[in-house]
């Protein structure tokens, strides 16, 4: 089994019930088993500023299936949840965003999947929650713990829980 991280995220809807109701859906759906699970954070809009503020959280999950074979379990689960990549704007408002982050130690650059995520080290949004589940993981020589030091954490703040 491998050990993938995942990024999920949103500013559409009721993103926490989105959350709660995708969750189950990948790790059905990827064969997978849940090992953790982040709180869920405001986070301020990356990219383009003008939108509602999103909500992000991360997850582990162990599974057999293949990187690109999850990868396409992901843009299945977002589109479940009314996605449409084909019609959106580059870092705009969604309903869902589920981004591969890490997948074991693999390393893999190709058109439709790098491996590890390009842009996890710069985004605190997706290194807050990462690092509340996977704080020790190296994942291309760094730990993540060690990474979140050195970017920015304005406007991140845990939600309450939502159970």
């Amino acid at each position: 089994m491998a050990s993938a991280l995942i990024a999920l995220g949103g500013n559409v809807g009721d993103v926490r019930s989105t959350f709660r109701h995708a969750i189950p859906e990948i790790v059905t759906r990827a064969q997978a088993t849940l090992a953790a699970r982040s709180a869920d954070y405001i986070t301020p809009p990356w990219g383009e500023e003008q939108q509602p503020p999103f909500i992000n959280a991360c997850v582990a999950i162990e599974t057999a299936i293949a990187p690109r074979a999850l990868l396409s379990v992901l843009h299945e689960v977002e589109r479940m949840f009314g996605r449409n990549r084909a019609q959106e704007t580059r870092w705009g408002p969604r309903t869902l965003d589920l981004d591969l982050l890490a997948y074991d130690d693999v390393s893999l650059d190709t058109p439709d999947l790098t491996l590890p995520h390009p842009r996890l080290f710069e985004r605190g949004f997706v290194l807050v929650p990462l690092a509340e589940i996977a704080g020790d993981r190296r994942i291309s020589g760094r730990r993540v713990d060690e990474a979140l030091r050195a970017v920015s954490r304005d406007g991140i703040r845990p939600l309450p829980s939502a159970e």
